[in-house]
């Protein structure tokens, strides 16, 4: 018998872990950015790359200063806004415990001296933040800032969010070529790269999984996927439950990864004694739309 179970110990403790990853997260990004892009003058992406950008113009061109910590929380305290009304109360909650400790940690956890070849300071620095990340979003917790924007715009519209993501990490790096040289922007091409390959490493948010849904109920079902989730659906009829004799309807779906939450609380709400099974699915072949979130 195995002495641990993370899995068995995450269902339990579902708070503890959520908790625990979104102060692994934030301990992660403040040394990313304050050991590594902060001395080799290299912006992240999203929300952060942001939060650096605006440091970097007021301690440059303006008489005062917005370090990067308090830009960093102020640029998502809109997203928390819309993430409460558009996601979810507890999805927001986590999320703003996040952000928070990491503009703290930011704040405190400072390098006494650093010297490192820009290329080393990418490189790193995207290692320690793509692995807070990755290990936040494993645990079912957001990190923010364009996550919450991703959600909301998947929610309503189905389009693909990764081309957005694209255009404004491509605005950063050009900031980046301005305000210092080209070959920053590069090292920041660079560490944008990184840090996506170790998320996915440690968390692959593009996974797809098959859901199957065991129900009495499958009309409210599928009108709350379709409502929040572009997804179609294969519909199983007059199926028979060997415990009770019952007649029943099986639905079956393929989706994101970031639909799961969706979709788990869509069939509890409409169907409390629905049975679901979720499996990885290896190859999607014919029309399946991406529903891409960064």
């Amino acid at each position: 018998m195995k002495l641990f179970d993370l899995n068995r110990f995450s269902r339990n403790y579902g708070f503890l872990v959520k908790i625990g990853a979104a102060i692994l997260y934030s301990v992660m990004i403040a040394v990313a950015l304050n050991f590594f892009w902060r001395p080799g003058h290299i912006y992240s992406s999203g929300i952060t790359g942001f939060a650096q950008i605006v440091n970097t113009v007021t301690s440059r061109y303006m008489p005062f200063t917005i370090t990067t910590e308090v830009m960093y929380f102020a640029l998502n305290v809109p997203l928390f806004i819309l993430a409460w009304f558009k996601i979810g109360y507890e999805f927001t909650g986590y999320t703003i415990f996040a952000v928070a400790m990491s503009a703290i940690m930011m704040r405190f956890i400072q390098p006494t001296q650093v010297s490192l070849d820009p290329i080393l300071c990418a490189i790193f620095g995207a290692a320690f933040n793509g692995i807070g990340t990755g290990m936040a979003l494993k645990s079912g917790i957001s990190t923010g800032g364009l996550d919450i924007l991703g959600i909301v715009v998947r929610k309503k519209t189905g389009v693909n969010y990764g081309k957005f993501n694209i255009l404004v990490n491509l605005i950063i790096v050009l900031i980046a070529g301005f305000l210092f040289d080209w070959s920053r922007a590069l090292y920041t091409v660079l560490n944008i790269f990184i840090n996506g390959r170790f998320i996915d490493s440690v968390y692959t948010q593009h996974n797809k999984l098959q859901v199957m849904i065991v129900t009495e109920h499958p009309n409210a079902i599928i009108e709350g996927i379709q409502e929040k989730m572009h997804r179609g659906i294969t519909i199983f009829h007059d199926v028979e439950g060997a415990y009770g004799h019952t007649e029943k309807t099986v639905l079956l779906t393929i989706i994101d990864t970031y639909d799961l939450y969706d979709i788990r609380t869509t069939v509890e709400k409409c169907d409390p004694f629905a049975f679901m099974g979720v499996t990885e699915v290896q190859k999607v072949y014919g029309r399946f739309r991406e529903q891409e979130v960064v």
